[in-house]
């Protein structure tokens, strides 16, 4: 530890997470996305945002290109770039959390080690991993933002699923198919599965009865 850590003080709040999340009638929770680029985590992330804030649900989505053009601007995409910029994600959602929110964050976050780090920083109730999966064929035939094109003429480099490794979770807490269910359709199963699991108090929905 450092002389300048030393004269560091964590700095307690007269509210309690439990405070907050009593005012806010729900759990805060992070819900972490993993999956390919072009997979649909931050389509799903935003769809769940927009339905559960209907539902009085206090919520936010962290999404991996918006945080990178403020927050970790600074940051490339090499393995060392992309665990710093899963670490102050982390740190982040953990602080959301704290604050009483339910915590959307849609990341690639591709290495199983850099997930496991993010995984460590909560209570293990607190942290829920969803796998979105998708084939690579069918993220770069849907290619939203062009960047599988540009993977493949090395335009991008150390691109997730063409020149960089994605490992896929060993135990995610619900998994995702995109190839086989719409939004709505994966909307529908991460709130059944929420609430299953304690991490949401709302009337059970049942079917597909969410539309986007």
């Amino acid at each position: 530890m450092s002389k300048e850590e030393r004269n560091i003080t964590w700095q307690t709040s007269s509210l309690s997470r439990q405070d907050r999340e009593r005012f806010n009638g729900h759990p805060s929770r992070t819900v972490w996305f993993t999956g390919l680029s072009g997979a649909g985590k931050s389509s799903i992330a935003f769809a769940l945002e927009s339905y559960l804030s209907e539902q009085g649900v206090r919520c936010y989505v962290l999404d991996g290109d918006n945080v990178r053009h403020g927050l970790n601007r600074d940051l490339g995409f090499t393995s060392s770039d992309r665990q710093e910029n899963l670490r102050r994600i982390g740190e982040v959602s953990k602080l959301m959390v704290d604050a009483g929110l339910l915590v959307l964050s849609a990341f690639i976050s591709p290495h199983e080690e850099d997930r496991e780090m993010v995984k460590q920083l909560f209570e293990p109730e607190d942290f829920i991993e969803i796998y979105v999966r998708c084939s690579i064929e069918e993220c770069e035939r849907r290619d939203p933002k062009g960047l599988y094109k540009k993977a493949r003429n090395g335009e991008i480099p150390h691109f997730t699923g063409i020149s960089a490794p994605y490992d896929i979770p060993k135990s995610p807490s619900l998994i995702i198919d995109t190839e086989q269910y719409n939004i709505s359709e994966a909307v529908q199963q991460i709130v059944d599965h929420l609430q299953h699991i304690g991490a949401l108090r709302l009337p059970l929905q049942t079917g597909s009865a969410l539309t986007y």
